[in-house]
């Protein structure tokens, strides 16, 4: 894909709060490192959160707890922000899917 070192942000607003430096890609899925900036603890717990409500497959509270990450987060790739993504970070690993147009409910 090419993707391979690309650096993508984890913003809020106008605040960076990480990047993740892309090193696999398995579509739809990316996967890279992530870097942290020293903001980004203050909605860590939000990420820890929503991933282990994923693991414990309890869908519908996880919809709800990574409501907040969608409608406060944004992801922005080296082209620019796009519409819609899904990210997980556990540690100093992030992986995502993205979309140029919003995701369908369903």
């Amino acid at each position: 894909m090419g993707l391979d070192g690309e650096v993508w942000r984890l913003m809020r607003r106008e605040e960076v709060l990480g990047e993740i430096v892309i090193d696999e890609a398995d579509f739809p899925w990316l996967h890279g490192h992530f870097i942290p900036t020293p903001t980004f603890g203050e909605v860590r717990p939000w990420f820890d959160e929503s991933l282990a409500l994923m693991e414990a497959e309890e869908y519908q509270q996880f919809d709800t707890a990574y409501d907040r990450i969608a409608n406060t987060l944004s992801l922005v790739a080296p082209s620019g922000a796009v519409a819609e993504f899904l990210l997980h970070i556990s540690d100093d690993r992030a992986w995502f899917r993205w979309s140029d147009e919003p995701f369908e409910d369903g």
